[in-house]
């Protein structure tokens, strides 16, 4: 899971009066529903019917010379804007692709990042069908013909080169892959996971390149209908255990600070899968930082309870560091929390949304 683009209101307000208001009605976004059949490599790739979709890695990191671990998130969305679409021109915004990445160093005690975006087209970004390859200019994530992903993105100050070969099958959340996200069946997507991954390559700092080793984590998502209304934004997390185990589990607040809906999964180091609902886990936040930037609260360190069938267990989540707010609203995105989180027997990441402002949409 990660925060939606919601904003370039202004170049598809322009593009909507170029192309003309009588243009008929673009074709309607799909409905997620239950029962949806899942086939690889092709859902790896885009959907393009559907209003938005991400390609989200994050993961931990250990420098092979040594030094603190590192954390990191690459994330690419696609965007179906429903502009355009019945016009022959190639500058018409059919698709629109956004990415970011964030490297959590505890050595900085802050985050590196960069945001890009752009229309699909032109040579400059785009997602294929039939398999993954995200690319907007020279960012790209994709999968070669060995099963494995690769990855390259680049900011101020740093670079990530790194490759991520799949462990364990794909994990499909919530029923078979469809994943509510609200009180309404319609508010879902469909959403499978690769936990577990094995990540290697180099990543730079200041012009210096180390080669790490780690762990990976890599979500899939696409839909039309994500947030209810009265939903304000989530925390998520996804923990890869030591013993080969992986949680992947989510809360969806209320504008009043209420949980609208609540879901996860959890996969045992024997494969066994326990889906979580709504009343089966809960968030408590053991530690608040106050953003000097944005003057947002977060719940940085967490107590995270999961009623399992042997029982309920507990993890605390604990940042690498506090200061790991992101603001992407240079590539139309919002200001959030989201960073590399210790945990018993693990490690993972921790997402925070809505907390500078309500997420829309």
């Amino acid at each position: 899971m990660a925060p939606r683009p919601r904003r370039h209101a202004r170049l598809l307000a322009l593009a909507g009066l170029l192309l003309g208001a009588a243009a008929p009605a673009p074709a309607p976004y799909p409905v997620v529903r239950p029962g949806a059949a899942f086939v690889f490599p092709r859902d790896h790739g885009a959907h393009p019917a559907f209003r938005t979709e991400w390609w989200y890695v994050t993961g931990t990191l250990a420098p092979e010379r040594g030094g603190a671990p590192l954390g990191f998130q690459i994330t690419f969305f696609r965007v179906r804007p429903r502009i355009g679409e019945d016009q022959p021109s190639r500058f018409a915004p059919r698709q629109i692709l956004l990415a970011h990445a964030a490297l959590s160093d505890p050595a900085l005690g802050r985050l590196r990042h960069a945001e890009r975006a752009a229309r699909a087209g032109f040579g400059l970004a785009g997602a294929a069908l039939g398999d993954a390859d995200v690319r907007l200019r020279d960012w790209r994530l994709r999968r070669l013909p060995d099963g494995r992903f690769v990855a390259h993105v680049a900011g101020e100050g740093f670079a990530l080169d790194l490759a991520f070969r799949p462990r364990q099958p794909v994990l499909l959340e919530g029923e078979g892959g469809y994943s509510r996200k609200g009180p309404r069946p319609e508010q879902a997507s469909y959403y499978y996971s690769l936990p577990q991954l094995a990540a290697s390559g180099t990543v730079t700092r200041d012009g210096r390149a180390t080669a790490v080793t780690g762990r990976a984590w890599l979500d899939r998502e696409w839909s039309s209908d994500y947030l209810a209304g009265d939903a304000a934004g989530w925390d998520w997390t996804g923990l890869n255990f030591d013993d080969g185990g992986a949680l992947m589990a989510f809360r969806i607040r209320r504008r009043d600070g209420g949980v609208l809906w609540a879901g996860g999964s959890y996969r045992a180091r024997d494969g066994r899968v326990a889906r979580l609902g709504p009343g089966d886990l809960r968030f408590d936040p053991l530690r608040r930082w106050r953003s000097p930037r944005s003057g947002a609260v977060y719940p940085v360190a967490q107590r995270l309870s999961v009623r399992l069938p042997g029982g309920v267990r507990r993890w605390v989540l604990t940042p690498f560091f506090p200061d790991q707010e992101l603001d992407a609203r240079a590539a139309g995105m919002p200001v959030y929390w989201e960073g590399a989180v210790a945990t018993q027997g693990g490690s993972g990441y921790l997402e925070l949304t809505g907390y500078v402002d309500p997420l829309r949409l």
